[in-house]
């Protein structure tokens, strides 16, 4: 990246860094049990919610409790269930259509990353109905009320309950862009453990390593104050403590406190943001359809040595968080040690080291989508432009 590029991005994101104190950053009010949402739904006049899901949690039964509660207390629930991996902008159009029809006045989203996605789009769209959500891409476009939403996680990963961020693939050109704004962040969310406890396996190993991406991308960048530091240390040391036990369902604690490492993760990043590891996720599950959480996992160890001894220090700092190395070790040492836990434990989790078949020819314009979602938006702690991200799907695709 040339220098005149370096200096505007960190002049942006030294902007955003001065005004984060002030920014309008809310944690959502937290409900132990989805039998608590009627209430509150109630509370805020709220009586025929668009309930968004996908095929097989609805298939599982797992949102019948809910409905059932809502429906006793008179309200009249509509389900959406079309929500799928990488949602795109058809699957939105498709739920606001029936939000409008059914005549919907709220929103509660069920599900991991992709429901939560959709829902957040489709109160963007009963926001802003003359625009497009290719229109509201980018940051800070939307800046109407979205519908009131309360956002049910049912994995322990994107810590999307508490974000600021929609992910939405364009279905004609599949490229992935993210709406950033802060009427997006649900002013309720349901942290209930019970709801993850029968997620498959590998599905929680790659959404735990995916809460473990965005503490470790919020640390490492050039945004971070006491508050978010002090979350993604404690997402970090609860992963590597919880998430193998997590992911084979040995115990309930384990369980809980992964739901409770992605929500810290998510606090976290929604205030000081991720980086290229996201941004190259993001280009790579939307052309290949791939699952983000997996994609981040492979990605994070191989990105983390990318960027050199820049970010020693902070992975050091991680490292014993995790309780990987000891004291008095180098810098150095500790980053190293903490780069190989990470790989063990994907190694351990049964996730890939590679990411196949990414095709050469593809590699320029993923890399383009990848620098401009990136820069100057994401503080990383090593600026990178299009051409030097490449090197990155070279060496995830070998």
């Amino acid at each position: 990246m040339n220098p005149f590029e370096k200096v505007y991005c960190r002049l942006f994101q030294g902007a955003f860094r001065l005004a984060l104190p002030v920014l309008p950053y809310r944690d959502p009010k937290i409900l132990e049990h989805v039998t608590d949402i009627p209430a509150q739904l109630s509370a805020q006049g709220k009586f025929c919610p668009l309930l968004v899901t996908d095929s097989q949690i609805n298939a599982l039964g797992l949102t019948k409790p809910l409905e059932e509660a809502l429906t006793k207390q008179g309200m009249d629930v509509v389900v959406f269930d079309g929500a799928k991996p990488n949602p795109t902008t058809g699957m939105v159009e498709r739920a606001y259509e029936l939000y409008k029809e059914r005549g919907c006045d709220s929103l509660i989203a069920f599900g991991g990353g992709s429901p939560m996605d959709c829902a957040k789009a489709v109160g963007v769209r009963v926001a802003r109905p003359r625009k497009t959500l290719g229109q509201m891409a980018g940051i800070l476009k939307v800046w109407h009320k979205l519908p009131y939403l309360i956002a049910v996680p049912t994995t322990a990963g994107t810590g999307s309950e508490t974000t600021l961020a929609a992910v939405i693939v364009d279905d004609k050109t599949r490229h992935k862009y993210v709406i950033n704004d802060f009427f997006l962040i649900p002013p309720c969310a349901v942290l209930d453990p019970q709801l993850i406890h029968t997620l498959p396996a590998h599905l929680m190993a790659a959404t735990g390593i995916d809460a473990l991406t965005h503490a470790v991308e919020a640390y490492i960048g050039r945004s971070t104050n006491q508050h978010t530091r002090r979350d993604a240390e404690e997402a970090t040391r609860l992963v590597f403590a919880n998430l193998k036990q997590a992911a084979a369902h040995e115990s309930a604690e384990a369980e809980a406190a992964m739901l409770r490492a992605a929500h810290l993760a998510g606090r976290a990043f929604t205030r000081s943001y991720v980086g290229y590891i996201h941004a190259v996720s993001h280009s790579l599950s939307g052309k290949y359809d791939l699952p983000h959480g997996q994609t981040n996992a492979t990605l994070l160890p191989m990105v983390l040595e990318m960027y050199g001894d820049k970010i020693h220090k902070k992975l050091a700092k991680l490292a014993l968080c995790a309780g990987v190395g000891q004291e008095g070790q180098s810098e150095a040492e500790l980053a190293g040690a903490f780069i190989a836990a990470i790989r063990k434990l994907n190694d351990e989790l049964g996730i890939p080291r590679t990411i196949p078949n990414i095709r050469e020819e593809d590699i320029p314009a993923l890399a383009k989508y990848a620098a401009h979602e990136g820069n100057p938006l994401y503080p990383v702690p090593v600026l990178w432009n299009a051409r030097e991200l490449e090197e990155i799907y070279r060496k995830a695709g070998k």
